[in-house]
Protein backbone atom coordinates (compact mmCIF):
# COMPACT_ATOMS: atom_id res chain seq x y z
CA UNK A 1 0.00 0.00 0.00
CA UNK A 2 1.48 3.50 -1.04
CA UNK A 3 1.41 6.11 1.56
CA UNK A 4 0.19 9.06 -0.18
CA UNK A 5 1.98 12.39 1.01
CA UNK A 6 -0.01 15.13 -0.33
CA UNK A 7 2.78 16.49 -2.19
CA UNK A 8 3.81 18.01 -5.96
CA UNK A 9 5.71 15.70 -7.99
CA UNK A 10 8.68 17.58 -9.55
CA UNK A 11 11.48 15.39 -11.64
CA UNK A 12 12.20 12.83 -8.85
CA UNK A 13 11.75 15.08 -5.83
CA UNK A 14 8.50 15.08 -3.75
CA UNK A 15 8.00 18.58 -2.84
CA UNK A 16 5.84 19.94 -0.25
CA UNK A 17 3.48 22.51 -1.62
CA UNK A 18 3.27 26.48 -0.87
CA UNK A 19 -0.18 28.05 -1.41
CA UNK A 20 -3.21 26.98 -0.72
CA UNK A 21 -4.45 23.00 0.17
CA UNK A 22 -6.77 21.19 -2.03
CA UNK A 23 -8.84 18.20 -0.10
CA UNK A 24 -10.52 15.03 -2.64
CA UNK A 25 -14.11 14.88 -1.00
CA UNK A 26 -16.17 11.78 -1.95
CA UNK A 27 -19.11 12.58 -3.68
CA UNK A 28 -21.38 9.98 -2.70
CA UNK A 29 -20.65 10.64 0.87
CA UNK A 30 -19.15 14.39 1.39
CA UNK A 31 -16.56 12.44 3.04
CA UNK A 32 -13.08 14.59 3.21
CA UNK A 33 -10.52 12.38 2.25
CA UNK A 34 -6.63 12.65 3.96
CA UNK A 35 -4.03 14.20 2.80
CA UNK A 36 -4.56 17.76 1.86
CA UNK A 37 -2.12 18.48 -1.19
CA UNK A 38 -0.90 21.74 -0.86
CA UNK A 39 -0.59 23.58 -3.94
CA UNK A 40 2.16 25.03 -6.03
CA UNK A 41 3.70 28.25 -6.54
CA UNK A 42 5.58 30.73 -9.09
CA UNK A 43 9.09 28.68 -7.63
CA UNK A 44 7.69 25.21 -8.44
CA UNK A 45 6.07 26.49 -12.35
CA UNK A 46 10.07 27.88 -12.61
CA UNK A 47 11.47 24.23 -11.16
CA UNK A 48 9.21 21.91 -12.92
CA UNK A 49 9.60 24.02 -16.55
CA UNK A 50 13.54 24.65 -15.80
CA UNK A 51 13.92 20.80 -15.80
CA UNK A 52 11.83 19.71 -18.90
CA UNK A 53 13.55 22.15 -20.67
CA UNK A 54 16.74 20.59 -19.70
CA UNK A 55 15.13 17.17 -20.08
CA UNK A 56 13.80 17.77 -23.99
CA UNK A 57 16.90 17.83 -26.35
CA UNK A 58 17.81 14.49 -24.65
CA UNK A 59 14.82 13.03 -24.49
CA UNK A 60 13.68 13.70 -28.15
CA UNK A 61 16.93 12.05 -29.28
CA UNK A 62 16.12 9.11 -27.66
CA UNK A 63 15.61 5.97 -30.11
CA UNK A 64 12.47 5.08 -31.25
CA UNK A 65 13.08 1.50 -28.77
CA UNK A 66 13.97 3.02 -25.91
CA UNK A 67 10.96 5.78 -26.25
CA UNK A 68 8.51 2.87 -26.73
CA UNK A 69 9.97 0.79 -23.48
CA UNK A 70 9.51 3.61 -21.65
CA UNK A 71 5.40 4.24 -22.56
CA UNK A 72 5.52 0.54 -22.00
CA UNK A 73 6.98 0.41 -18.43
CA UNK A 74 4.77 3.33 -17.27
CA UNK A 75 1.65 0.73 -18.35
CA UNK A 76 3.08 -1.94 -16.15
CA UNK A 77 4.02 0.38 -13.07
CA UNK A 78 -0.02 1.58 -13.40
CA UNK A 79 -1.00 -1.54 -13.63
CA UNK A 80 0.95 -3.00 -10.82
CA UNK A 81 -0.51 -0.21 -8.43
CA UNK A 82 -3.46 -3.02 -7.61
CA UNK A 83 -6.36 -2.59 -6.03
CA UNK A 84 -5.43 0.51 -4.21
CA UNK A 85 -6.26 3.00 -7.22
CA UNK A 86 -9.60 1.64 -8.42
CA UNK A 87 -10.34 1.73 -4.93
CA UNK A 88 -8.28 5.46 -4.34
CA UNK A 89 -10.55 6.45 -7.58
CA UNK A 90 -13.99 4.87 -6.62
CA UNK A 91 -13.81 7.06 -3.23
CA UNK A 92 -12.53 10.26 -4.84
CA UNK A 93 -15.39 10.25 -7.86
CA UNK A 94 -18.07 8.11 -7.12
CA UNK A 95 -17.58 6.02 -10.19
CA UNK A 96 -18.04 2.55 -9.67
CA UNK A 97 -15.05 -0.14 -9.49
CA UNK A 98 -15.56 -1.56 -12.74
CA UNK A 99 -15.75 1.39 -14.61
CA UNK A 100 -12.16 2.44 -12.81
CA UNK A 101 -11.25 -0.84 -14.05
CA UNK A 102 -12.01 -0.44 -17.18
CA UNK A 103 -10.45 2.78 -17.76
CA UNK A 104 -7.43 1.61 -16.27
CA UNK A 105 -6.98 -0.73 -18.82
CA UNK A 106 -7.81 2.02 -21.52
CA UNK A 107 -5.02 4.02 -20.41
CA UNK A 108 -2.62 0.94 -19.97
CA UNK A 109 -3.52 0.02 -23.51
CA UNK A 110 -3.21 3.91 -25.24
CA UNK A 111 0.25 3.65 -23.45
CA UNK A 112 1.36 0.76 -24.76
CA UNK A 113 -0.92 1.63 -28.69
CA UNK A 114 1.44 4.51 -28.13
CA UNK A 115 4.72 2.60 -27.94
CA UNK A 116 3.64 0.45 -31.14
CA UNK A 117 3.54 3.83 -32.78
CA UNK A 118 6.55 4.87 -31.84
CA UNK A 119 8.59 1.79 -33.00
CA UNK A 120 6.91 1.82 -36.44
CA UNK A 121 8.12 5.86 -36.60
CA UNK A 122 5.80 6.31 -39.67
CA UNK A 123 5.20 9.45 -37.42
CA UNK A 124 7.69 10.93 -38.13
CA UNK A 125 6.60 11.20 -42.04
CA UNK A 126 9.95 11.33 -43.41
CA UNK A 127 9.79 12.47 -46.89
CA UNK A 128 13.32 12.74 -49.04
CA UNK A 129 13.84 14.52 -52.17
CA UNK A 130 17.68 13.66 -53.56
CA UNK A 131 19.73 16.06 -54.76
CA UNK A 132 19.23 16.10 -58.72
CA UNK A 133 22.57 17.84 -60.08
CA UNK A 134 22.22 17.29 -63.53
CA UNK A 135 18.37 18.78 -64.01
CA UNK A 136 17.44 21.12 -66.53
CA UNK A 137 16.79 24.23 -66.30
CA UNK A 138 17.76 24.07 -62.87
CA UNK A 139 19.46 21.89 -60.51
CA UNK A 140 17.58 20.83 -57.37
CA UNK A 141 19.24 20.32 -54.14
CA UNK A 142 19.41 17.57 -51.62
CA UNK A 143 16.05 18.04 -49.23
CA UNK A 144 14.94 15.85 -46.23
CA UNK A 145 11.98 16.62 -43.89
CA UNK A 146 11.14 14.69 -40.83
CA UNK A 147 8.94 15.55 -37.67
CA UNK A 148 10.20 16.49 -34.19
CA UNK A 149 8.61 17.59 -30.80
CA UNK A 150 6.98 21.08 -29.85
CA UNK A 151 8.65 21.20 -26.96
CA UNK A 152 7.38 20.76 -23.11
CA UNK A 153 3.80 20.69 -22.74
CA UNK A 154 1.54 21.18 -20.17
CA UNK A 155 -1.15 18.87 -19.87
CA UNK A 156 -4.66 19.31 -17.57
CA UNK A 157 -6.28 16.37 -15.80
CA UNK A 158 -10.32 16.00 -16.81
CA UNK A 159 -12.79 15.50 -14.13
CA UNK A 160 -14.94 12.77 -15.55
CA UNK A 161 -12.22 10.46 -16.65
CA UNK A 162 -9.24 10.19 -13.73
CA UNK A 163 -7.04 7.87 -15.46
CA UNK A 164 -7.87 8.02 -19.19
CA UNK A 165 -7.88 11.90 -19.19
CA UNK A 166 -5.72 12.76 -16.73
CA UNK A 167 -2.57 12.18 -15.19
CA UNK A 168 -1.29 9.38 -17.81
CA UNK A 169 -4.09 9.82 -20.31
CA UNK A 170 -4.00 10.36 -23.91
CA UNK A 171 -2.85 13.75 -24.17
CA UNK A 172 0.30 12.63 -21.78
CA UNK A 173 0.94 9.66 -23.61
CA UNK A 174 0.65 11.17 -27.11
CA UNK A 175 2.88 13.93 -25.99
CA UNK A 176 5.76 11.50 -24.43
CA UNK A 177 5.96 9.07 -28.02
CA UNK A 178 6.30 12.37 -30.22
CA UNK A 179 9.20 13.13 -27.86
CA UNK A 180 7.87 16.07 -25.44
CA UNK A 181 8.43 16.69 -21.95
CA UNK A 182 5.46 16.50 -19.84
CA UNK A 183 3.93 18.50 -16.82
CA UNK A 184 0.48 17.56 -15.47
CA UNK A 185 -1.55 19.76 -13.86
CA UNK A 186 -3.70 17.77 -11.74
CA UNK A 187 -7.41 17.80 -11.41
CA UNK A 188 -8.51 19.42 -7.98
CA UNK A 189 -11.43 16.22 -8.27
CA UNK A 190 -9.14 13.45 -7.38
CA UNK A 191 -5.77 14.35 -6.54
CA UNK A 192 -4.92 10.92 -4.74
CA UNK A 193 -5.47 9.04 -7.41
CA UNK A 194 -3.28 11.50 -9.40
CA UNK A 195 -0.54 10.92 -7.06
CA UNK A 196 -0.56 7.19 -7.70
CA UNK A 197 -0.22 7.96 -11.31
CA UNK A 198 2.35 10.06 -10.48
CA UNK A 199 4.47 7.94 -8.49
CA UNK A 200 4.28 5.46 -11.48
CA UNK A 201 5.24 7.90 -13.96
CA UNK A 202 8.14 8.75 -11.62
CA UNK A 203 9.58 5.06 -11.34
CA UNK A 204 9.51 4.02 -15.15
CA UNK A 205 11.34 7.34 -15.81
CA UNK A 206 13.98 6.46 -13.79
CA UNK A 207 13.88 2.65 -14.69
CA UNK A 208 14.28 3.70 -18.10
CA UNK A 209 17.61 6.20 -17.04
CA UNK A 210 15.36 9.00 -18.27
CA UNK A 211 16.12 12.48 -17.39
CA UNK A 212 14.35 13.32 -14.27
CA UNK A 213 12.29 16.12 -15.84
CA UNK A 214 10.42 14.41 -18.76
CA UNK A 215 7.50 14.15 -16.43
CA UNK A 216 6.70 16.56 -13.22
CA UNK A 217 3.36 16.60 -11.78
CA UNK A 218 1.87 20.06 -9.96
CA UNK A 219 -1.47 20.94 -7.97
CA UNK A 220 -3.34 24.41 -7.94
CA UNK A 221 -6.20 25.60 -6.56
CA UNK A 222 -7.93 27.87 -9.12
CA UNK A 223 -6.56 29.49 -11.98
CA UNK A 224 -2.92 30.54 -10.91
CA UNK A 225 -0.99 27.30 -11.46
CA UNK A 226 -2.04 26.44 -14.71
CA UNK A 227 -2.00 29.79 -16.28
CA UNK A 228 1.32 30.34 -14.96
CA UNK A 229 2.34 27.24 -16.82
CA UNK A 230 0.95 28.44 -20.28
CA UNK A 231 2.36 31.58 -19.81
CA UNK A 232 6.23 29.64 -19.13
CA UNK A 233 8.45 30.56 -22.08
CA UNK A 234 9.46 27.01 -21.96
CA UNK A 235 6.27 25.61 -22.72
CA UNK A 236 5.44 24.76 -26.07
CA UNK A 237 2.14 23.38 -26.15
CA UNK A 238 -1.11 22.49 -23.93
CA UNK A 239 -2.90 19.58 -23.58
CA UNK A 240 -6.90 20.02 -21.64
CA UNK A 241 -10.41 18.54 -21.38
CA UNK A 242 -12.92 20.26 -19.61
CA UNK A 243 -15.04 23.55 -19.52
CA UNK A 244 -15.31 26.36 -22.37
CA UNK A 245 -14.59 28.84 -19.72
CA UNK A 246 -11.93 27.19 -18.57
CA UNK A 247 -10.31 26.37 -22.34
CA UNK A 248 -10.69 29.76 -23.59
CA UNK A 249 -9.36 31.25 -20.68
CA UNK A 250 -5.62 28.93 -21.23
CA UNK A 251 -6.35 29.89 -25.08
CA UNK A 252 -6.26 33.60 -24.31
CA UNK A 253 -2.82 32.89 -21.85
CA UNK A 254 -1.14 31.09 -24.76
CA UNK A 255 -2.04 33.32 -27.60
CA UNK A 256 -1.07 37.04 -25.76
CA UNK A 257 2.67 35.39 -24.73
CA UNK A 258 5.36 36.73 -27.15
CA UNK A 259 5.44 33.66 -28.50
CA UNK A 260 1.94 32.17 -29.11
CA UNK A 261 1.48 28.59 -28.77
CA UNK A 262 -1.16 25.90 -29.46
CA UNK A 263 -3.46 24.81 -27.26
CA UNK A 264 -5.39 21.75 -27.70
CA UNK A 265 -8.62 22.05 -25.74
CA UNK A 266 -11.59 19.64 -25.64
CA UNK A 267 -14.04 21.40 -24.07
CA UNK A 268 -18.07 21.49 -25.21
CA UNK A 269 -20.36 19.12 -27.20
CA UNK A 270 -23.98 18.35 -27.23
CA UNK A 271 -23.78 15.31 -29.56
CA UNK A 272 -26.59 15.52 -31.86
CA UNK A 273 -28.86 12.58 -32.93
CA UNK A 274 -30.83 12.39 -36.00
CA UNK A 275 -33.57 9.60 -35.69
CA UNK A 276 -34.82 9.84 -39.37
CA UNK A 277 -37.90 8.87 -40.67
CA UNK A 278 -37.97 5.38 -42.02
CA UNK A 279 -35.70 4.51 -39.20
CA UNK A 280 -38.58 6.13 -36.78
CA UNK A 281 -41.05 3.99 -38.58
CA UNK A 282 -39.73 0.66 -38.15
CA UNK A 283 -38.21 0.89 -34.56
CA UNK A 284 -38.96 4.14 -32.67
CA UNK A 285 -39.32 1.81 -29.28
CA UNK A 286 -35.85 0.42 -29.52
CA UNK A 287 -34.07 3.30 -30.45
CA UNK A 288 -35.62 5.28 -27.61
CA UNK A 289 -34.75 2.87 -25.28
CA UNK A 290 -31.18 2.37 -26.49
CA UNK A 291 -31.26 6.39 -26.37
CA UNK A 292 -31.85 6.27 -22.40
CA UNK A 293 -29.37 3.99 -22.02
CA UNK A 294 -26.55 5.93 -23.52
CA UNK A 295 -28.19 8.92 -21.68
CA UNK A 296 -27.80 7.79 -18.42
CA UNK A 297 -24.47 5.86 -18.94
CA UNK A 298 -22.16 7.05 -16.33
CA UNK A 299 -24.64 10.11 -15.14
CA UNK A 300 -24.20 11.53 -18.29
CA UNK A 301 -20.75 12.34 -17.60
CA UNK A 302 -19.39 11.76 -20.90
CA UNK A 303 -17.71 14.72 -23.57
CA UNK A 304 -19.94 12.44 -26.17
CA UNK A 305 -23.20 12.17 -24.33
CA UNK A 306 -26.37 12.63 -26.61
CA UNK A 307 -27.82 15.70 -25.25
CA UNK A 308 -29.29 16.45 -28.21
CA UNK A 309 -32.36 14.80 -30.59
CA UNK A 310 -33.45 16.02 -33.81
CA UNK A 311 -36.10 14.90 -36.03
CA UNK A 312 -39.77 15.16 -37.68
CA UNK A 313 -42.55 15.14 -35.26
CA UNK A 314 -45.45 12.97 -35.61
CA UNK A 315 -46.61 9.55 -34.02
CA UNK A 316 -43.03 7.64 -34.38
CA UNK A 317 -41.27 10.88 -33.04
CA UNK A 318 -43.68 10.39 -30.51
CA UNK A 319 -43.35 6.71 -29.72
CA UNK A 320 -39.78 7.04 -29.40
CA UNK A 321 -39.78 9.93 -26.94
CA UNK A 322 -42.20 7.80 -24.87
CA UNK A 323 -39.83 4.65 -25.35
CA UNK A 324 -37.22 6.70 -23.79
CA UNK A 325 -39.50 8.43 -20.87
CA UNK A 326 -39.96 4.73 -19.79
CA UNK A 327 -36.62 3.88 -19.80
CA UNK A 328 -35.51 7.02 -18.01
CA UNK A 329 -38.26 7.06 -15.32
CA UNK A 330 -37.29 3.68 -13.77
CA UNK A 331 -33.17 4.76 -14.41
CA UNK A 332 -31.72 5.08 -10.94
CA UNK A 333 -30.23 8.13 -9.48
CA UNK A 334 -26.51 8.23 -10.03
CA UNK A 335 -23.33 10.16 -8.06
CA UNK A 336 -21.75 12.41 -10.23
CA UNK A 337 -18.26 13.48 -9.82
CA UNK A 338 -18.33 16.48 -7.47
CA UNK A 339 -20.17 18.75 -6.28
CA UNK A 340 -19.61 21.74 -8.37
CA UNK A 341 -20.49 19.47 -11.62
CA UNK A 342 -24.09 18.53 -9.46
CA UNK A 343 -24.72 21.77 -9.24
CA UNK A 344 -23.89 22.93 -12.94
CA UNK A 345 -26.18 20.23 -13.73
CA UNK A 346 -29.07 21.31 -11.29
CA UNK A 347 -28.79 24.77 -12.86
CA UNK A 348 -29.29 23.26 -16.45
CA UNK A 349 -31.97 21.38 -15.76
CA UNK A 350 -33.77 24.53 -14.10
CA UNK A 351 -32.91 26.51 -17.02
CA UNK A 352 -34.17 23.80 -19.81
CA UNK A 353 -37.74 24.03 -17.06
CA UNK A 354 -37.62 27.51 -17.18
CA UNK A 355 -38.20 27.83 -20.69
CA UNK A 356 -42.02 28.42 -21.52
CA UNK A 357 -41.85 26.49 -24.87
CA UNK A 358 -40.04 23.66 -23.29
CA UNK A 359 -42.05 20.42 -22.06
CA UNK A 360 -40.82 18.33 -19.16
CA UNK A 361 -41.24 14.83 -20.29
CA UNK A 362 -40.16 12.44 -17.34
CA UNK A 363 -37.79 12.62 -14.78
CA UNK A 364 -35.67 10.05 -13.63
CA UNK A 365 -35.65 8.37 -9.98
CA UNK A 366 -34.90 11.06 -7.35
CA UNK A 367 -31.55 9.90 -5.04
CA UNK A 368 -31.25 9.90 -1.39
CA UNK A 369 -27.55 11.00 -0.92
CA UNK A 370 -25.62 13.91 -1.70
CA UNK A 371 -24.63 14.99 -5.56
CA UNK A 372 -27.49 12.81 -7.00
CA UNK A 373 -27.98 12.95 -11.23
CA UNK A 374 -31.69 12.68 -11.27
CA UNK A 375 -32.02 12.23 -15.27
CA UNK A 376 -34.32 14.40 -17.39
CA UNK A 377 -36.08 14.36 -20.80
CA UNK A 378 -37.44 17.47 -22.43
CA UNK A 379 -39.23 18.75 -25.70
CA UNK A 380 -39.34 21.44 -27.98
CA UNK A 381 -40.21 22.69 -31.53
CA UNK A 382 -37.44 23.79 -33.82
CA UNK A 383 -38.54 27.51 -33.77
CA UNK A 384 -37.96 27.61 -30.33
CA UNK A 385 -34.68 26.00 -30.16
CA UNK A 386 -33.56 28.47 -33.11
CA UNK A 387 -34.78 31.43 -31.10
CA UNK A 388 -32.81 30.55 -27.83
CA UNK A 389 -29.53 30.26 -27.30
CA UNK A 390 -30.20 29.18 -23.58
CA UNK A 391 -31.47 26.06 -25.06
CA UNK A 392 -28.33 25.57 -27.22
CA UNK A 393 -26.12 25.48 -24.17
CA UNK A 394 -24.61 22.21 -22.99
CA UNK A 395 -25.95 20.29 -20.41
CA UNK A 396 -23.49 18.29 -18.74
CA UNK A 397 -25.38 15.44 -17.32
CA UNK A 398 -27.94 13.04 -17.87
CA UNK A 399 -30.36 15.70 -19.40
CA UNK A 400 -31.54 15.93 -23.03
CA UNK A 401 -33.48 17.81 -25.09
CA UNK A 402 -35.50 16.50 -28.09
CA UNK A 403 -36.67 18.69 -30.90
CA UNK A 404 -39.67 18.41 -33.32
CA UNK A 405 -39.10 19.53 -36.77
CA UNK A 406 -42.13 20.14 -39.66
CA UNK A 407 -39.65 18.84 -41.85
CA UNK A 408 -36.81 17.44 -43.44
CA UNK A 409 -35.68 21.22 -44.67
CA UNK A 410 -36.25 22.13 -40.82
CA UNK A 411 -33.86 18.97 -39.55
CA UNK A 412 -31.23 20.46 -41.97
CA UNK A 413 -31.95 24.23 -40.19
CA UNK A 414 -31.41 23.30 -36.97
CA UNK A 415 -28.13 21.24 -37.83
CA UNK A 416 -26.79 23.78 -40.28
CA UNK A 417 -27.83 26.32 -37.42
CA UNK A 418 -25.80 23.84 -34.63
CA UNK A 419 -21.78 24.76 -33.01
CA UNK A 420 -19.45 21.99 -33.70
CA UNK A 421 -19.54 18.92 -31.90
CA UNK A 422 -17.29 15.97 -31.21
CA UNK A 423 -20.20 13.63 -32.89
CA UNK A 424 -23.11 13.29 -35.06
CA UNK A 425 -25.18 10.55 -34.75
CA UNK A 426 -27.98 9.40 -38.13
CA UNK A 427 -30.25 6.34 -37.07
CA UNK A 428 -31.32 5.20 -40.37
CA UNK A 429 -32.37 2.33 -42.63
CA UNK A 430 -32.51 1.64 -45.94
CA UNK A 431 -35.28 4.00 -47.04
CA UNK A 432 -33.72 7.11 -45.13
CA UNK A 433 -30.34 7.25 -47.28
CA UNK A 434 -31.06 10.01 -49.43
CA UNK A 435 -32.57 11.99 -46.57
CA UNK A 436 -29.09 10.52 -45.00
CA UNK A 437 -26.91 11.72 -48.28
CA UNK A 438 -28.49 15.53 -47.89
CA UNK A 439 -27.64 15.77 -44.30
CA UNK A 440 -23.93 14.31 -44.51
CA UNK A 441 -22.37 17.52 -45.50
CA UNK A 442 -23.48 19.85 -42.83
CA UNK A 443 -22.62 17.16 -40.16
CA UNK A 444 -19.06 16.48 -41.84
CA UNK A 445 -18.74 20.31 -41.12
CA UNK A 446 -19.99 20.57 -37.96
CA UNK A 447 -18.12 16.96 -36.21
CA UNK A 448 -15.61 15.59 -36.00
CA UNK A 449 -17.16 12.11 -35.60
CA UNK A 450 -20.32 10.90 -37.83
CA UNK A 451 -21.99 7.41 -36.80
CA UNK A 452 -24.90 5.79 -37.89
CA UNK A 453 -27.09 3.05 -36.34
CA UNK A 454 -24.97 3.81 -32.81
CA UNK A 455 -24.56 5.92 -29.96
CA UNK A 456 -21.69 8.65 -29.47
CA UNK A 457 -20.82 6.68 -26.00
CA UNK A 458 -18.44 5.23 -26.00
CA UNK A 459 -14.80 6.17 -27.34
CA UNK A 460 -12.20 3.36 -29.69
CA UNK A 461 -8.47 4.03 -28.69
CA UNK A 462 -7.47 2.92 -32.19
CA UNK A 463 -5.79 4.63 -35.44
CA UNK A 464 -8.89 5.93 -37.21
CA UNK A 465 -10.24 7.51 -34.20
CA UNK A 466 -11.30 11.26 -33.85
CA UNK A 467 -12.20 12.54 -30.76
CA UNK A 468 -12.12 16.31 -31.96
CA UNK A 469 -14.39 18.73 -33.95
CA UNK A 470 -14.87 22.63 -35.03
CA UNK A 471 -14.92 25.26 -31.67
CA UNK A 472 -15.85 25.07 -29.14
CA UNK A 473 -16.24 21.14 -29.55
CA UNK A 474 -12.30 21.63 -29.40
CA UNK A 475 -10.17 24.51 -29.98
CA UNK A 476 -8.31 23.23 -33.09
CA UNK A 477 -10.38 20.84 -35.61
CA UNK A 478 -7.56 19.38 -37.52
CA UNK A 479 -6.32 17.44 -34.49
CA UNK A 480 -7.40 14.45 -32.62
CA UNK A 481 -7.13 13.85 -28.43
CA UNK A 482 -7.94 10.33 -29.03
CA UNK A 483 -5.95 7.50 -30.81
CA UNK A 484 -2.74 7.37 -32.49
CA UNK A 485 -2.97 10.29 -34.57
CA UNK A 486 -3.13 12.27 -31.19
CA UNK A 487 0.62 12.53 -31.51
CA UNK A 488 1.12 15.18 -34.68
CA UNK A 489 -0.44 17.95 -32.31
CA UNK A 490 2.90 17.55 -30.41
CA UNK A 491 5.15 17.58 -33.84
CA UNK A 492 6.39 19.80 -36.34
CA UNK A 493 7.99 19.18 -39.89
CA UNK A 494 11.81 20.21 -39.60
CA UNK A 495 13.47 20.29 -43.56
CA UNK A 496 17.34 19.72 -43.73
CA UNK A 497 18.93 20.75 -47.01
CA UNK A 498 22.24 19.46 -48.11
CA UNK A 499 23.69 18.36 -44.67
CA UNK A 500 26.33 15.93 -44.75
CA UNK A 501 25.17 11.87 -44.52
CA UNK A 502 26.88 12.24 -41.04
CA UNK A 503 25.13 15.65 -39.83
CA UNK A 504 21.49 13.35 -40.13
CA UNK A 505 19.19 12.49 -38.15
CA UNK A 506 19.33 8.65 -38.28
CA UNK A 507 15.70 8.80 -39.87
CA UNK A 508 17.29 10.75 -42.32
CA UNK A 509 20.67 8.87 -43.38
CA UNK A 510 20.46 7.32 -46.81
CA UNK A 511 21.09 3.69 -45.61
CA UNK A 512 18.01 4.71 -43.47
CA UNK A 513 19.58 2.87 -40.74
CA UNK A 514 15.97 2.75 -38.95
CA UNK A 515 14.42 0.68 -41.72
CA UNK A 516 11.90 3.19 -41.93
CA UNK A 517 8.70 3.29 -45.20
CA UNK A 518 10.35 7.02 -46.39
CA UNK A 519 8.67 8.43 -48.94
CA UNK A 520 11.62 8.63 -51.12
CA UNK A 521 11.78 10.75 -54.79
CA UNK A 522 8.20 10.61 -54.23
CA UNK A 523 7.94 6.89 -53.99
CA UNK A 524 7.00 4.75 -51.04
CA UNK A 525 10.04 3.05 -49.87
CA UNK A 526 8.85 -0.74 -49.14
Amino acid sequence: MTTLEGKLLIGQQAVTGQSAEIKAINPATGETLAPAYAGGNAEAVDQACALAWSAFDQYRETSLEQRAQFLEKMADEIDAIGDELTERGVAETGLPQARLQGERGRTCGQLRLFAQVVRAGEWLDVRIDPAMPERQPMPRVDLRQRHIPLGPVVVFGASNFPLAFSVAGGDTASALAAGCPVIVKAHSAHPGTAELVGKAIQRAVAACGLPEGVFSLLYGSGREVGSALVADARIKAVGFTGSRSGGTALMKVAQNRPEPIPVYAEMSSINPVFPLPAALSARADAMGSAFAGSLTMGAGQFCTNPGLVIAQKGADLDRFVSSAAAALKDSAAQTMLTPGIFQAYEQGVLRLQGESEVREIVRGQAGDGPNQCQAGLFVTSAKAFLGSEALQEEVFGSASLVIECDDAAEVKAIAEHLEGQLTATVQMDDADLDAAKALLPTLERKAGRILVNGWPTGVEVCHAMVHGGPFPATSDSRTTSVGSAAIFRFLRPVCYQDLPDALLPEALREANPLGLRRLYDGQREQ
